[in-house]
């Protein structure tokens, strides 16, 4: 019955663009514009040098074209179907996340890993296609593609966790959707995912590397592409989980703190 209840919260927001092939044609389209124009624009930029910032044109393309294929693993549209923490707390609907068997915390974690599994099928999609197409390189080594991919699991834990905390902040502003979208642009912004962090001034840099956005994106991409030698991959990997773990232990505090608060705005 547990694993019943945990397929049936995993799949919510993934059917709601299943069942409606418009939006994953959009969806298609969209990648597909992205990537070409991302490739395009730096291939451009690469065109009168080699090497800058410590990344060769090749290694610049594929961080740039990975961002943009890593982004479709949490860009599901929860919205849309009606299933954002802050339309429940508007319409009142969230007092039904304390009714179900599932522990509302426990719910909330299934829908994401149900998002993140259906959005790592699109990435992989794209990148086998891009892999074919000479678009990005092949990971340097085994090795490398194996710390990769540990670091990759890493970065959508935390930002999992950060994410959850903007959710629970409507617990006590009701309606954040302006602060969603200061973090969506922060988060994009500090992670490396409009430019790799190492265009962009040391105070900078230094700034980012005290909050936890770094290890989302940044960190794994960087490892791939191998502007993180794999001699600091440990450190680097030990960071990402400092951050899940920091993250984790107080994302359960404010959940305990949340219930509390169940209350409907309009409903």
């Amino acid at each position: 019955m547990a694993l019943l209840y945990a397929w049936r919260a995993a799949r919510v927001t993934p059917l709601g663009e299943l069942y409606t092939p418009p939006r994953m044609t959009g969806v298609l389209l969209r990648l597909t514009v992205q990537v070409v124009l991302v490739a395009s624009l730096w291939r451009g930029l690469y065109a009168q040098s080699g090497t800058t910032a410590g990344l060769d044109r090749g290694q610049a393309v594929t961080y740039a074209v990975l961002a943009v294929l890593a982004s479709r693993l949490r860009e599901l549209d929860q919205y849309a179907g009606r299933d954002s923490v802050m339309q429940h707390m508007h319409f009142g609907t969230i007092v039904y996340w304390y009714l179900r068997p599932l522990p509302p915390q426990r719910y909330h974690a299934l829908r994401a890993v149900g998002e993140q599994l259906y959005g790592l099928t699109w990435a992989l999609a794209g990148y086998a296609v891009c892999l074919a197409a000479g678009v990005v390189d092949p990971p340097r080594s085994a090795a490398a593609a194996a710390v990769f991919a540990l670091s990759l699991l890493l970065g959508q834990l935390v930002l999992y966790y950060v994410m959850l905390l903007i959710d629970q902040f409507c617990f006590w502003t009701l309606r954040n959707s302006a602060a969603m979208l200061i973090l969506v642009f922060a988060q994009n912004l500090l992670s490396g995912v409009y430019a790799p962090l190492w265009f962009f001034p040391h105070w900078f840099v230094t700034l980012s590397s005290f909050l936890p956005f770094q290890a989302t994106l940044s960190v794994p991409l960087s490892l791939y592409v191998g502007r993180i030698p794999l001699s600091d991959a440990g450190r680097q990997l030990g960071v990402q989980a400092g951050w899940a773990m920091a993250l984790y232990l107080f994302t359960r505090f404010v959940w305990r703190r949340a219930a509390r608060r169940v209350i409907s705005q309009g409903g």
